[in-house]
C-alpha cells in the first residue's frame, strides 16, 4: 500500500500561485507521500508539453510515482458531432497520460453540475448507452499504451455504487474499472460502509476523503457546506478527522487484499497544506492500526 496525495488537495495554494504543480511533487516528497495524483485545476498539461515533461522529470529525480490522472468529460451530448468531439478530446489526454509515463487516468461520463432532473434513475438509464458508448472507445484506445481507465463514484448522476457497476459491467472491458472514493457515495446519501463494500471488487485505484455530516433539517450555518441529492449538508474535513467511520473502511480495504495506491484528497476550510499533511499521517496510522 503506498500513501499519495492529489493535486487536487492543495487547490488553495495552486490557485494564489503560492505553489506551482512542481512545487507540489516536491512537497509531497518532503512531507512522506509516495505518490501523487495528477488533477489539472489551478494548472493545465495539455496545452504545455514542457510543463508535462517536466511534471515527469520531477516526479522521478524525487522518487514520487505518478499514480493517477484524473480529468472531467461528458459523453452525454445533444448531438453526435458534438459526442465525437468529446471522444476526440479525452483522448487527446489519452496520449497526455501515455507521454507522463502513467498507466491510470479518471474520467467522467456526465458533467459534473447536474439539476435535479439529471440526478434521476430515469436520466441516467435514457443516457445510459452514451456514458457506455464513450467509455467503450477511451478504453479501447488507451489499451494500445496499457492504461486503465475508470469512472469514479463522482458526479451525481453516476455516484451510487449500483449505478458505477451498472457502467462498468456494459463496458466489459478489461482495462475499464472504478477510482473507488470512498466519502463519495455521501453525496448521494449511500452509507460509506456499503458503497466501499460493495464496489471494491471493481476498485483499481482508491481515493481517501473525510467529510462533515448534517441532516438536512438541522442547517450548519456558514462555511464551506453543499447539500447531496437529498437535501443533506456534507463539508470536507482532514481525513480521520470527519464522520466517515475510516477505521471500518481501511480494514475493509485491507481485509479485500487492496495493496495499491490510496490517494488522499482534502477539500476543507483548513488550510490545505497543514490539512494535507495531518491526513496523510492519519491515512497511514489507521492502515496500520486496522
Amino acid at each position: 500500500m503506498k500513501i499519495g496525495l492529489s493535486t487536487y488537495s492543495l487547490l488553495g495554494a495552486l490557485k494564489t500561485g503560492e505553489m506551482t504543480v512542481l512545487d507540489v511533487i516536491q512537497w509531497i516528497s518532503d512531507h512522506g507521500g509516495e505518490h501523487m495524483e495528477i488533477v489539472p485545476y489551478g494548472f493545465t498539461l495539455i496545452d504545455q508539453p514542457e510543463l508535462a515533461a517536466e511534471v515527469r522529470l520531477k516526479a522521478k529525480e524525487v522518487g514520487i510515482a505518478l499514480s493517477n490522472y484524473s480529468m472531467p468529460a461528458n459523453f452525454v451530448q445533444e448531438t453526435e458531432e458534438a459526442f465525437e468531439a468529446e471522444v476526440e478530446r479525452v483522448k487527446q489526454h489519452v496520449d497526455l497520460v501515455h507521454s507522463l509515463g502513467m498507466t491510470h487516468m479518471r474520467h467522467d461520463v456526465t458533467a459534473f453540475s447536474l439539476p435535479p432532473d439529471k440526478m434521476t434513475i430515469h436520466w441516467f438509464e435514457e443516457n445510459l448507452q452514451a456514458m457506455v458508448s464513450g467509455s467503450r472507445i477511451i478504453a479501447d484506445y488507451a489499451s494500445q499504451y496499457g492504461i486503465t481507465t475508470t469512472i469514479e463514484n463522482h458526479g451525481f448522476s453516476v455516484q451510487a455504487s449500483d449505478r458505477v457497476q451498472r457502467v462498468i459491467t456494459e463496458v466489459n472491458r478489461p482495462n475499464f474499472k472504478t477510482t473507488l472514493d470512498i466519502g463519495n457515495f455521501m453525496c448521494v446519501d449511500e452509507q460509506p460502509l456499503i458503497g466501499v463494500r460493495k464496489n471494491l471488487p471493481y476498485a483499481s485505484l482508491i481515493h481517501v476523503k473525510d467529510f462533515y455530516f448534517r441532516p438536512y433539517d438541522e442547517h450548519p450555518g456558514e462555511g464551506a457546506w453543499f447539500t447531496t441529492a437529498n437535501g443533506n449538508y456534507l463539508r470536507g474535513a482532514i481525513v480521520g478527522q470527519g464522520d466517515i467511520d475510516m477505521r471500518r473502511i481501511m480494514k475493509l480495504i485491507k481485509d479485500s487484499g487492496y495493496n495499491g495506491y490510496l490517494t488522499i484528497e482534502f477539500e476543507g476550510m483548513e488550510e490545505c497544506r497543514a490539512a494535507s499533511k495531518i491526513a496523510m499521517d492519519n491515512a497511514r496510522r489507521l492502515w496500520q492500526e486496522v
